[in-house]
C-alpha cells in the first residue's frame, strides 16, 4: 500500500529571516477564492485592477505594469532576457549575491557584461557607475535596490539620472524592498523594475510585480514574435533578435495583458488573487504609513541588538530598514542559535551566503511581521538562547531598548 503521507500540519512559525515572511491573513483569505477561466470577463477584470494597483505601489504612470508568473526570479529573468540580445552591453552593479545573479543571468543572455565591483556592506559610488556607462555605452544598467545577501540599499536616483542622460535603460530589482521601503519608480527614472510578494507585501512567493517604462516597452516589442500556434492575420512580430525564452518573453506576455489577450500561458489565479490583496492591503494602509512602520521596526531591531552588545553589520548609512545583519559573537555557534530558535520557539532567523556565510545573522521585520510584538519576541527568545550559550550581556536589555525605540517612534 503506498504511503500518502500525513495532512500538512506544522507549527505556524514566525518567519523573521530576510523571506519568506508570514503571509497577511487577508491574502489567504484571497488565496482560497474559487477559480475562475482565464478568459472570463470577471477574471480579465481582476487582472486590469491588479495592473492599476501596482501602479499605485510602484508609484508609476507605467501602462505596462503587470504580475510574472514565477518567483521573484522570474521576474528578474524576464526583465534581461527580453532586453538583453547576444551582444548587447550590459553595465551591473555587483555588491552582493544579487548583483552576481544579475551577472550569471545577463550571461546566459549572450550579453557583454561590464561590472562595477563595490564592496560588501557597502554602496556604490553612482561616479564608478557613470565612468563605465561613458565608457561602455550600454544598453541596459541593472543594480539591486535593496541587496538582503548584505542588508544595503543601493541609492537608485543618481543611477537613473545617469542612465537618462547616456541613453541606457535602467532595470531594477526591488524584490526585497517593494512595500517597505520607498521604491518610486517614475522619480527614479528607471525603465523597469521587479520585485516579489515574499517580503514586504507579505505574500507568497510565486508572483512577480514589474514595471516597464514606454521606452523599456518600445525596445522589447522591437524583439516581438507571435508564437506559432497563434499566428494569423493582424499578428505580427518585430524585426529585432527574437527573445531567448518562450515563457519569459515579456513582448508576449505583454500581449496577454493587454486587450489583446493573446494566449500565452494560463494564468495563475490564486497567486493573482494574492498579489491583488497584498497591493490593497499595502495601498489601504498608505504607502508613507507603512514605510514608516518598517522603518520605525528596522530601528528597534538595531537598538535590541545593540543594547545585547551585538554589532550590527555594514553602512550605517544605506543599511535597508526590514532587514539586519548582525554579527554572530565570538565563540558563539550561529548554526545552534538559529536552531534552538527554531525548535524551542517556533521563530525562524536567518543565515548569509558567499564571504558572510557563517558570520552574521539576518533578521528581518518585514509586512506583517514589521511590528512591535513580532521584534520583542524575537529578541526575548534571542536572548534566553544566547544566555545559555553563554554570551554575556544584561538580561532584558535588548527586550527593553526596542520597545523603547518602539515607544520613541510613536510620539
Amino acid at each position: 500500500m503506498s504511503d500518502t503521507f500525513g495532512e500538512l500540519d506544522h507549527p505556524p512559525r514566525l518567519l523573521m529571516g530576510p523571506g519568506p515572511i508570514n503571509v497577511h491573513p487577508r491574502v489567504l483569505r484571497a488565496m482560497s477564492v474559487q477559480l475562475l477561466g482565464q478568459f472570463d470577463p470577471e477574471f480579465t477584470t481582476y487582472m486590469n485592477q491588479t495592473m492599476a494597483l501596482y501602479r499605485q505601489v510602484f508609484e508609476t504612470g507605467n501602462r505596462w505594469t503587470f504580475l510574472i508568473d514565477g518567483t521573484s526570479r522570474a521576474g528578474i529573468e524576464a526583465a534581461l532576457v527580453s532586453v538583453l540580445a547576444p551582444g548587447d552591453d550590459v553595465v551591473i552593479l555587483n555588491a552582493g549575491r544579487f548583483g552576481l545573479l544579475l551577472v550569471e543571468i545577463a550571461e546566459r543572455c549572450g550579453a557583454r557584461i561590464t561590472t562595477v565591483e563595490g564592496e560588501w556592506g557597502r554602496v556604490i559610488d553612482p561616479g564608478a557607475v557613470e565612468d563605465a556607462i561613458r565608457r561602455v555605452r550600454p544598453r541596459l544598467v541593472a543594480g539591486v535596490y535593496g541587496d538582503t545577501s548584505t542588508t544595503m540599499a543601493q541609492p537608485i536616483a543618481e543611477i537613473g539620472a545617469l542612465c537618462r542622460r547616456y541613453d541606457a535603460l535602467l532595470y531594477v530589482d526591488a524584490t526585497a524592498t517593494l512595500g517597505g521601503m520607498p521604491a518610486p519608480v517614475d522619480a527614479w527614472g528607471a525603465d523597469i523594475v521587479t520585485a516579489g510578494l515574499q517580503k514586504c507585501l507579505g505574500g507568497p512567493s510565486g508572483s512577480a510585480p514589474i514595471t516597464l517604462s514606454d521606452r523599456a516597452a518600445e525596445h522589447i516589442f522591437s524583439r516581438r514574435h507571435v508564437e506559432k500556434g497563434l499566428a494569423g492575420p493582424g499578428l505580427s512580430g518585430g524585426n529585432g533578435a527574437r527573445i531567448a525564452s518562450n515563457y519569459f518573453d515579456l513582448a508576449m506576455i505583454m500581449d496577454y495583458w493587454s486587450e489583446k489577450r493573446l494566449n500565452h500561458h494560463t494564468e495563475a489565479a490564486s497567486m493573482l488573487f494574492a498579489a491583488r490583496e497584498c497591493a490593497r492591503v499595502a495601498l489601504e494602509e498608505g504607502l508613507p504609513a507603512r514605510f514608516a512602520r518598517h522603518a520605525a521596526a528596522g530601528r528597534a531591531v538595531v537598538a535590541a541588538a545593540e543594547a545585547m552588545g551585538l554589532q550590527v553589520y555594514g553602512d550605517p548609512a544605506h543599511r535597508m530598514t526590514n532587514v539586519t545583519a548582525l554579527h554572530i559573537p565570538a565563540g558563539v555557534d550561529g548554526e545552534q542559535v538559529r536552531a534552538r530558535m527554531r525548535t524551542d520557539f517556533e521563530i525562524e532567523i536567518g543565515t548569509a551566503f558567499g564571504p558572510l556565510a557563517g558570520k552574521v545573522w539576518r533578521i528581518g521585520a518585514m509586512g506583517v511581521n514589521a511590528r512591535k510584538h513580532a521584534v520583542l519576541t524575537t529578541f526575548a527568545a534571542l536572548e534566553t538562547v544566547l544566555r545559555q550559550e553563554g554570551f554575556g550581556f544584561t538580561p532584558g536589555a535588548g527586550v527593553d531598548a526596542a520597545l523603547a525605540a518602539f515607544q520613541a517612534a510613536s510620539t
